[in-house]
């Protein structure tokens, strides 16, 4: 068993909108609980492993580790800027699937695991699996998934009429 100052919060990052919304979470549930916030980012070098492997000269592991690296410090800045989270940072770069990395990662009972919701709709939900769904189903510590900020939703708009090509109403954006 673990003593109370051991207490962690362990949130999963991918410098994604959603994960970014579960870090400011997860900072606030580790202030209020007196935890560590443990920032975990699982990466798999592209093609996956055994797509790597296969390559004809492909990078060394070690230069995709430094890029997962370097995309988790720019997921924290993004999330918190110059500050800090207010809380004692543990960050993990770990090579694997996002579900299994995080669930080692909150591998003790009193943790404390917070993930973005994921992608919504059947389409998504087909094209990419949910490790929030994932992590509910198999963690052995309670789960937050935190569902997407309503700003979320206007951004993905946006975007999509950017990718469209079609005129946009700033007073649109307002409602």
């Amino acid at each position: 068993m673990s003593r109370p100052g051991d207490r962690r919060v362990v949130a999963g990052v991918s410098g994604s909108l959603g994960s970014l919304t579960a870090l400011h979470r997860a900072a606030a549930e580790a202030r209020v609980a007196g935890a560590t916030l443990r920032a975990v980012l699982a990466w798999e070098p592209p093609g996956g492993e055994m797509g790597h492997r296969g390559g004809l000269c492909p990078p060394p592991v070690s230069d995709w580790r430094q890029l997962a690296a370097e995309r988790l410090i720019s997921a924290l800045e993004t999330a918190f800027g110059s500050a800090e989270p207010g809380v004692p940072l543990e960050c993990l770069v770990v090579l694997g699937k996002p579900g299994k990395v995080l669930l080692a990662a909150a591998d003790r009972p009193d943790d404390l695991l917070v993930v973005g919701a994921g992608a919504r709709g059947r389409v998504r939900r087909a094209m990419w699996p949910s490790v929030a769904r994932y992590c509910v189903a198999h963690a052995c510590c309670p789960v937050l998934s935190v569902p997407p900020s309503p700003l979320h939703r206007a951004f993905d708009a946006v975007h999509r009429r950017n990718a469209w090509r079609l005129p946009l109403d700033a007073r649109e954006l307002a409602d």
